[in-house]
């Protein structure tokens, strides 16, 4: 009955046959074979509604790639392409770049760009690509002290032991904290706590060496799950979101780089899938690309973030009761989930469509077969092996955290439609008494549909299916589990692109092309300088911020900084004021930002300290909007 399962291959899984002991190294609770029930039926669902689906299914090749072209596609990804190639003279952002990496993240850039030398001198490419030590000494040489701080013990990957430790003398690579003298000298955290404020893989690095890296193992119970949990952090927590674009493009990069040192120090293979290109649906609802749906969706609903079709189907499934028994575990009846597809492809943007047909294990065998019938899976090509490989991460704060890295990697799109995905299922799992699907069942009958992918069928190697079953079935778990983890980002990553903006306004005020900055700055300084002569409303004194809401009120506010001030306690008393547009606003739609100073732009948790905060970017302007704006 598991004959012909589309799966990501995993190399380093054993052939099993049926019945035999199964090899259960890659999943981290032994699962039982009785346990895994739940996980084959849907895998047998997903062959029928397949069967009954003649229309031809294009499989989406995976392209192997050659010799050094997954190294030369990483560093374009990491932003580092003018590390190498024509362009490679114009490196000025990229010293700024790697001015502020932890020493395992240039450990892994130092490996990638070595690699590319290699290829391309084999080649005997014309491109001229720096040696990687005379990259980071250049560097170094220019910068004198970079960022000094936590310091890890010898933090090497085998592969690259003589590399790192020749030429790269001097400034040690770190988050540039200057209170940290270890990264774990008096670390209050416990087990359970995530610790966001230093590198994962220079923590995982630490653990390795010392060896304290416990294994935190349990059952497949769901309480056995541990705990975890974000220490509060007096600068505010950082969500997905609250960042400006400039500023997530810097996160984009620095998250691939820390997820590939993380994936080094434990010599897992962290290699990015490339999908050839083919022709998808342009239209319609089920098999077309996200950013296609979304684009016809906008005309529909404009600002629109996750496809319409999804969104009415999780719905239709809540409207008739989340209580009902084996709720997406149940398929709807195959023949009539293909023709309810058929009359929602031609009737759903016509509004012609009649929901009160739709039986609710029809709405759910639905709602999965939208998922699956996704050109490319919701967890894209590119990082699909990658979510399965976490599972290969021998304790399971590092799968966390590498899950966390993953997440900031998607794709704006994929990335929201997979948490309001997994929201809902959340919200199953809630209902669990009744319903009886716990979180172990969801996680079963969810992992097929997201990571058995059609587009991989002819590229599948015999393996232990058991493996890897059980292996996305524990992701899975843990993407749900831990959703609101997930969307944070570390505030190691948002340290390391405040230090990226601090050293880059340095190096461009020492640009002369940047004169016209400096004459504004200078005029600013002028009327600053003016304001302090003359005391009037605009004169702000020590310890004391102005807030401004330019588009909500005329009026703005001098906030006096004290030790347990918060930004919810600005947003409160902002709102208390009667003035402009404010009367009409909740809490919930408006936030309070820092803009400027080390950060493009940053909506605040309510729960931050604004003495610390300001003490941490003292050049920022505070400004309360609404969220939409």
């Amino acid at each position: 009955r598991r004959s012909g399962q589309y799966t990501m291959n995993h190399d380093h899984s054993k052939k099993t046959s049926d019945g035999a002991s199964f090899d259960r190294s890659g999943s981290q609770d032994s699962l039982d074979e009785l346990s895994m029930d739940d996980y084959w039926k849907e895998l047998e669902n997903i062959h029928e509604t397949r069967g009954n689906n003649n229309e031809e299914q294009v499989a989406l090749v995976v392209k192997e790639p050659d010799e050094g072209e997954l190294e030369e596609e990483w560093l374009k990804e990491a932003g580092l392409s003018n590390l190498f190639g024509e362009s490679s003279g114009d490196s000025l952002e990229s010293m700024v770049f790697l001015s502020t990496l932890t020493r395992t993240q240039k450990a892994a850039v130092e490996k990638r760009v070595e690699t590319v030398r290699q290829t391309m001198r084999k080649k005997n490419k014309q491109h001229q690509i720096p040696d990687v030590r005379d990259i980071f000494r250049l560097q170094n040489d220019s910068k004198g002290k970079i960022c000094d701080g936590s310091e890890p013990s010898t933090v090497r990957t085998s592969e690259n032991k003589n590399e790192i430790q020749d030429g790269t003398k001097g400034p040690k690579f770190s988050l540039g904290t200057d209170e940290q003298k270890s990264p774990l000298e008096d670390m209050p955290f416990s087990d359970t706590d995530i610790n966001l404020e230093i590198s994962f893989a220079e923590q995982a690095a630490n653990l390795k060496d010392s060896s304290v890296g416990k294994m935190c193992k349990g059952g497949g119970g769901d309480t056995l799950l541990p705990n975890f949990r974000l220490p509060k952090d007096k600068t505010g927590t950082t969500k997905i979101g609250d960042l400006a674009p400039q500023d997530m493009k810097k996160v984009y990069s620095l998250a691939l780089i820390e997820l590939t040192a993380l994936y080094d120090i434990f010599g897992t293979e962290f290699k990015q899938q490339k999908a050839v290109k083919i022709k998808t649906k342009d239209s319609g609802l089920f098999g077309v690309p996200l950013s296609v749906l979304l684009e016809q969706d906008q005309k529909k609903v404009p600002g629109t973030k996750i496809p319409l079709i999804f969104q009415k189907l999780i719905a239709q499934i809540e409207e008739a009761t989340l209580e009902t028994e084996g709720l997406l575990r149940i398929p709807g009846v195959a023949t009539r989930v293909k023709s309810l597809c058929q009359e929602l492809e031609a009737k759903f943007y016509e509004g012609t469509f009649n929901w009160e047909n739709v039986k609710q294990h029809d709405a759910a065998s639905l709602l999965k077969l939208f998922i699956r019938e996704l050109p490319q899976p919701l967890l894209t090509v590119e990082y699909l092996k990658a979510f399965q490989d976490v599972q290969s991460l021998p304790v399971k704060k590092q799968q966390l955290q590498a899950l966390n890295l993953l997440v900031l990697l998607l794709p704006e799109a994929n990335r929201d439609t997979l948490k309001v995905l997994l929201e809902f299922l959340q919200r199953v799992i809630d209902h669990r008494d009744k319903n009886k699907m716990t979180l172990k069942n969801v996680a079963m009958v969810m992992a097929p549909n997201l990571f058995t992918f059609h587009g991989f069928g002819s590229k599948t190697i015999e393996q232990s299916e058991f493996v890897m079953a059980a292996g996305t079935a524990n992701v899975m778990r843990f993407m749900i589990q831990y959703q609101k983890l997930l969307w944070t980002i570390p505030k190691f990553i948002v340290n390391q692109v405040r230090k990226q903006n601090t050293e880059s306004q340095k190096k461009e005020k020492k640009d002369k092309a940047m004169k016209k900055l400096l004459k504004k700055m200078a005029y600013d300084r002028e009327k600053h300088e003016k304001q302090e002569k003359t005391p009037n409303d605009a004169d702000v004194p020590q310890g004391v911020i102005r807030v401004q809401a330019p588009h909500l009120s005329k009026v703005s506010m001098a906030i006096q900084l004290t030790e347990e001030l918060k930004a919810g306690d600005i947003v409160a008393r902002f709102l208390s004021q009667k003035s402009g547009n404010v009367q009409t606003l909740k809490k919930e739609e408006v936030c309070l930002y820092e803009i400027g100073g080390n950060i493009g732009e940053r909506c605040l948790d309510g729960d931050t300290y604004m003495k610390d905060l300001y003490q941490l970017n003292p050049n920022a302007e505070w400004v309360i909007k609404s969220k939409q704006s």
